[in-house]
Parts: structure tokens; C-alpha cells; sequence
């Protein structure tokens, strides 16, 4: 990449899982009445074709991953797992009282913290305690995430026999010198076992989670990571930018910004992956994600079906998310809302038979303008507005931020029409933040987002 241009954009910047991003939603929270009404106006027109997905927020681990930005509860007491599945499905129970008719599970996914960090069994009474509320979609994707060093054989078998087929593996690098750095002991001799156990079970998509710019890494040591993961094959890659945020996650300060490698050398060692991956026959989705061409992503791309929400990319697009759990975020295309951010808060609330709502964003035409504009780019690098529906004076405003962009040759823009170039795709963040009506409306003063690259 042009180091001018690297320069030139490596800016603080959201990685847009949803717009507005969360920090510029509504100060007032959003009521339970309210978001109810939100939400099954989209379960009503919905629910029937294309299902609902859920995504259960597990935050349990046994030791803090100091990379990590997620939200984390740290413990090796799993007396803790019973009592956090019962307030799951109390909070599962409250909504399905709401639904006008029996919800169609199109999509779960578990994720965390640390999902296996919960037994089998207890992961069965979770899953089967869901369903006993609700059908399956005939058309259902069910995924978990697993970390290498704790997902036993017995998770994989029970996990399959509950109907889930995807399998996300935390691998992160297989370098012992960055594991160390970052907390998380694991072997390659594990991750292959895991993946071909899950093959030799049934899981059809075996995924693996890597991250590029962390502390220590080097790009001969990356690329040789890329050759041991190329060798197991996984059907698709999540190849992500460490978010440098010591502010946020006091974890991170275990190392400082002096280990990690800086914006040219980050660059270089997601290009040296990137190369290496496409060599080996896997196809650039969109950003940190690759695939090959006999997984569902690849299709969804082919087919302009790939969705991106709070899950990253995902090829099941429903306009109706449900979060459960600490922290979780639910998504009813008119709306958001998050869930407590701590353990004691989010049982308080249940105790009170109470939505465990912490804040919220209801949208309004713009946001919804400006959420289709930033959805089609991150998800298929172009977008046009010849529909009266797609246009606002915001999207104007856009276009003229991107007249820099454009002369730097990383997108096209045509009546009615842009596309990001080649050339551009590595810059979709900076391209996505032109159409930002809120953070340009109130630019943050201090750090609240990771640089882009």
C-alpha cells in the first residue's frame, strides 16, 4: 500500500456494526414499552419468512485474554454457570411473551467470554430451553465460538446433536512468544484436533479467528502462522485489526503501544496474510474476512445476500436480533437496545421480571438512510441512491467529503451511484465514516474508537 495514503488515513474509526455506533445513541435509555413496540413491529413482518436470530452473550473465561475488548467476567468458579442460563432463559421467557405468534429461529450464536467455558450439559439446557419456545427456520444457522484449550469433544458432539453446524475457533496466532504476551495459552496440536473433530462430527463451516498487530508480532512469524493455518484448511477466516484501547481495557496495558508493530509494519503483515490466503484459493469477502468458495460467505457475496450487525459478517440477514445476556445488543432494524453491563445489574433487573435494558437508539429517517448507505458498502463496496427513498441532505454531504478519497483513486462516484475501487477496499472504514452524519455532527474530542489501521 502507498504509504502516503496509509498516513494520510490511518484515523481513529468505528468498524460499523451498526450505525449510529454506539457511543453516538441517545442519552435518554430507551423504555421497555418502547422497545417492546419496536420490536415485534419487526417480529410481525418478519417472523413468518425469514426468522429471528439470537445472539447469547456468554462472558465467563478462565483467565483475561489481555488483547480482548469484550465484555468479560473472569472466574474459575462454574457454580456461576447455572444461575446465568436460568437468567437467560427468564430473559428468553420475556420477550416470547410479548411475540404475537411462536418465534422461527433463523440464526443463534454464542459468543463471549468464553462459551465452553460452560459444561456440555449445561450448554444442552441452555440450547433446549430456547427451543422449547420457539420452531427452527427451515433454513437455520446455528454457530458457537470455541477456545481451543477448553472445547472438549464432548462440546463439539453435544453442541451438533442441538442442531449447530458452525464452529468458530479462537486461534488469534500460533507464535508462543505473542501468546504469552496476550494471556492465552493454546497449541496448534489442539487447534487441529478441534477442527478435525468438528469435520469428523458434521459441522460444515469451520471457522477461524485470527488477529493481525498484536504485541510482538512480526511479519516472518505471522506468515509462518498463515502456513500452519492454510494446512488445516478452515472454511472461511476472520482475519481482524487489533483495537489498541488501554483506556477501555485495562487488560491491554500489560504491554504498551512500543511492542506493537506500528501502522506500516500492521499493514504489511495483513498484506503478507491477505497474499498467502488468496494464493491458497480463499476470496476476499470484505473487511477481516475471508472464505472459500465452497462456504455459505463466499455465496452470500456472490448472491448479495452478506449482512453485517454486532456478530460481524453473517450470511443469514433478518431485520429482528435478539441479545441476551450481559451486555447484549439486539438490533430491530428501527432500533437498538443493550442489555446491563455487569453481571449484578443484569440479574437485578431480571429479578424485577424486567427487560435488563441499559441504553438504547431508536432511528430516524436519516439514521435509516444513511444505516442502508454504510451496510451496502462494508457489504458489497458499492451503493447508489436513484431511489427518493436512499437520499437526504446527509448523503450530499457525503459525496463531498469523498471528493479527497476520490482523487486519491479509492472510489468511483457516478450519478447515482458509487463504488469503492480495488484499491479503496482497504480504506472502507475511512469511505463508511464519510456517510457519519452524527460523528461528523459531533466530532469526539478524546479517544473513543481504535485507528484504522
Amino acid at each position: 500500500m502507498n504509504t502516503h495514503l496509509l498516513q494520510k488515513y490511518n484515523v481513529p474509526g468505528p468498524r460499523y456494526t451498526s450505525y449510529p455506533t454506539v457511543p453516538y445513541w441517545d442519552t435518554k435509555p430507551v423504555t421497555e414499552h418502547r422497545w417492546k413496540g419496536v420490536v415485534n413491529d419487526t417480529f410481525e413482518v418478519s417472523n413468518e419468512t425469514e426468522g429471528i436470530s439470537l445472539y447469547i452473550h456468554l462472558p465467563f473465561c478462565e483467565r483475561l485474554c489481555t488483547y480482548c475488548g469484550c465484555n468479560t467476567r473472569i472466574t474459575v468458579n462454574h457454580k456461576v454457570e447455572h444461575p446465568y442460563i436460568d437468567a437467560l432463559l427468564k430473559e428468553w421467557q420475556l420477550y416470547v411473551d410479548g411475540f404475537p405468534a411462536r418465534p422461527k429461529l433463523r440464526e443463534i450464536h454464542l459468543g463471549g467470554g468464553t462459551p465452553t467455558f460452560f459444561s456440555p450439559e449445561n450448554l444442552r439446557r441452555l440450547i433446549n430451553g430456547l427451543l422449547e419456545k420457539a420452531d427452527v427456520h427451515p433454513k437455520h444457522e446455528f454457530g458457537f465460538e470455541a477456545h481451543p484449550a477448553n472445547t472438549t469433544d464432548e462440546h463439539l458432539e453435544v453442541l451438533h446433536e442441538v442442531g449447530f453446524r458452525r464452529i468458530s475457533i479462537g486461534v488469534q496466532d500460533f507464535n508462543p512468544i505473542v501468546l504469552e504476551l496476550i494471556n492465552r495459552p493454546q497449541t496448534y496440536q489442539q487447534v487441529q484436533h478441534l477442527t478435525e473433530k468438528a469435520r469428523e462430527i458434521g459441522y460444515t463451516s469451520v471457522n477461524f479467528d485470527l488477529v493481525y498487530g498484536l504485541p510482538r508480532q512480526r511479519v516472518s512469524t505471522m506468515a509462518q502462522t498463515i502456513s500452519e493455518v492454510i494446512r488445516l484448511r478452515p472454511d472461511r477466516i476472520a482475519l481482524y485489526s487489533y483495537a489498541h484501547v488501554p483506556w477501555v481495557k485495562p487488560g491491554q496495558r500489560k504491554f504498551t503501544e512500543e511492542d506493537l508493530p506500528d501502522a506500516a509494519k500492521k499493514l504489511t503483515i495483513y498484506d503478507t496474510c491477505r497474499d498467502a490466503l488468496e494464493l491458497a484459493g480463499y476470496t476476499d469477502i470484505g473487511m477481516d474476512h475471508f472464505s472459500l468458495p465452497t462456504d455459505g460467505l463466499y455465496e452470500a457475496v456472490q448472491h448479495k445476500r452478506l449482512h453485517r450487525n454486532f456478530m460481524g459478517y453473517t450470511t443469514t440477514q433478518t431485520h429482528l436480533l435478539i441479545g441476551l445476556g450481559v451486555s447484549a445488543i439486539s438490533d430491530s432494524w428501527w432500533g437498538y437496545a443493550q442489555n446491563e453491563k455487569t453481571v449484578e445489574q443484569y440479574y437485578e433487573r431480571l429479578k424485577s421480571n424486567e427487560l435488563p435494558l441499559f441504553r438504547g437508539h431508536m432511528l430516524t429517517r436519516q439514521d435509516l438512510i444513511l444505516r442502508r448507505h454504510i451496510q451496502r458498502l462494508m457489504c458489497q463496496f458499492e451503493t447508489s441512491w436513484d431511489d427518493s427513498k436512499d437520499q437526504c441532505k446527509e448523503l450530499y454531504d457525503a459525496l463531498a467529503r469523498l471528493e479527497e478519497p476520490e482523487k486519491d483513486g479509492l472510489v468511483l462516484i457516478e450519478p447515482y451511484h458509487l463504488t469503492v475501487t480495488e484499491k479503496g477496499r482497504n480504506f472502507i472504514r475511512n469511505i463508511s465514516m464519510a456517510f457519519d452524519a452524527r460523528l461528523w455532527n459531533d466530532i469526539p474530542q478524546t479517544a473513543i474508537f481504535s485507528k484504522v489501521f
